[in-house]
């Protein structure tokens, strides 16, 4: 399976110091399971707009602007 990719990656910073960098939408849902602080509505946006980019339900772009809006609701710095 080919990965899609935003046309442009996301770095976030992490309180603890850790710094990772979101490629698209496959990479944005195992930093969502794996490493998020916060959930709230906008992470379960995110997580859904992920998946039906993936699936080709969503456009990547979408995808990338709701990951966006749940890095700022759980107070992560996105850039």
């Amino acid at each position: 399976m080919h990965q899609i990719i935003w046309n442009q990656p996301i770095e976030l910073d992490f309180v603890t110091g850790d710094v990772r960098t979101v490629k698209g939408p496959s990479d944005a849902l195992a930093c969502l399971a794996d490493h998020w602080p916060r959930r709230g509505p906008s992470y379960v946006a995110a997580r859904s707009a992920c998946r039906a980019a993936i699936d080709g339900r969503r456009t990547v772009e979408e995808a990338r602007s709701l990951f966006i809006s749940a890095a700022n609701e759980a107070e992560l710095k996105a850039h």
